[in-house]
């Protein structure tokens, strides 16, 4: 009989989601507005704090493009994106008839990397292209090196869009992921560390734009008696049935974000001492991440297995594993834009695995895991 298989990051219900969910059957709040789309938010809102205001939308893509919106961007500019990140990132780039600017990653976060960002900016400047906004991801929850990206970007004026999809919970130096930028990104996709099913928030520190976004994700509609449009809107905008379950997800996000750092301690206790093995940890104590997945690095000239060989092991098993997100500028539809920096995304590509890390795997999948290992090893 095949083994109840073992997912990447599967979705995990705290208990009281189907509370919010049923107020919003009795009250018939059964619409992309309402009473646990106005609780989300406030829950949202008081966690980041920092005077935070936070718009909930359908998805972290959604999130992006209205972000890219608000920014101006438009045809023909230019915006500098990580290069390894999922494609929802640079995607709405695209969107806006606007050109990505990829730039490579530093070996410390695995996210971008501040001087090929200095001197991606500088080379568009000189071509006459300054970019319109800067895109920084903090990758599987591990912060960027967030001073001094903010820093390059305050130098040279330039906004910054802080896509947290995958950091709800991390933070640097003492301060939430998405309460850095002048504009961030939370996902709350059915695999991240707390689910709406699907859904997304764009974070800004100013209420000003949070009604613009708002009035763009319900179709930019002017007020007035009848039906009347004065610019392009989006529908965009969440569910009350789905915030209902990001209410009850709010209540458990610490117990989710505790559980899944305790995955990562259990694959560092798993592999350690494996020659040519390498988990992707916190460079310094500035750092705290939610490990919203527990990546590592393989060596194939010192390691007993290469990374494929590691997953097709895992999958073999019926548990799920993952490459690392396949940069970018080696992505076929982004083939031609240009990139600034050396091989360091390329190289965590080529030799890194994502293993499964929900919050709702048990000590029987722990010690299914292990066993199965252990016969690779």
């Amino acid at each position: 009989m095949t083994s109840r298989r073992i997912y990447l990051s599967s979705p995990h219900m705290g208990g009281t989601e189907q509370k919010f969910v049923q107020q919003a059957f009795d009250s018939n709040w059964i619409a992309p507005l309402g009473p646990n789309v106005i609780g989300f938010e406030e829950d949202l809102e008081e966690y980041l704090g920092e005077g935070i205001h936070v718009a909930a939308l359908s998805s972290g893509t959604a999130a992006v493009h209205l972000a890219l919106i608000l920014l101006g961007v438009g045809h023909g500019d230019e915006v500098i994106c990580q290069t390894m990140t999922f494609s929802a990132s640079a995607n709405p780039i695209v969107y806006q008839g606007a050109t990505p600017i990829f730039v490579d990653s530093e070996p410390d976060t695995w996210n971008i990397s501040p001087i090929h960002l200095e001197t991606a900016i500088l080379d568009r400047i000189k071509k006459g292209k300054k970019p319109k906004a800067i895109i920084a991801v903090h990758l599987y929850g591990m912060p960027c090196k967030v001073d001094e990206i903010v820093s390059i970007a305050r130098n040279y004026e330039i906004p910054l869009i802080e896509d947290a999809a995958e950091a709800l919970g991390s933070r640097y130096k003492g301060k939430n992921c998405g309460s850095f930028g002048d504009l961030a990104i939370l996902s709350f996709n059915g695999n991240k560390i707390i689910t709406t099913s699907g859904g997304g928030a764009l974070v800004t520190k100013n209420s000003e734009r949070k009604e613009q976004a708002v009035f763009l994700a319900t179709q930019a509609r002017d007020e007035a008696a009848h039906y009347q449009h004065s610019q392009i809107g989006y529908n965009y905008r969440l569910s009350n049935i789905c915030a209902g379950i990001g209410r009850g997800q709010m209540e458990v996000l610490g117990e989710r974000v505790t559980a899944r750092r305790k995955m990562h301690q259990f694959y560092d206790d798993l592999f350690n001492g494996i020659p040519g093995i390498t988990l992707f940890r916190e460079p310094s104590s500035d750092y705290f991440s939610n490990h919203w997945l527990t990546c590592l690095l393989i060596d194939t000239n010192l390691a007993p297995f290469s990374p494929e060989v590691l997953r097709i092991h895992l999958e073999n098993s019926n548990i799920e594993s993952r490459p690392l997100w396949k940069p970018m500028h080696l992505q076929p539809v982004f083939n031609g834009c240009p990139y600034y920096g050396e091989q360091v995304a390329e190289d965590l590509f080529t030799k890194g695995l994502c293993l499964p890390s929900g919050s709702n795997l048990s000590i029987e999948d722990r010690a299914r895991m292990t066993k199965i290992i252990h016969e690779i090893l």
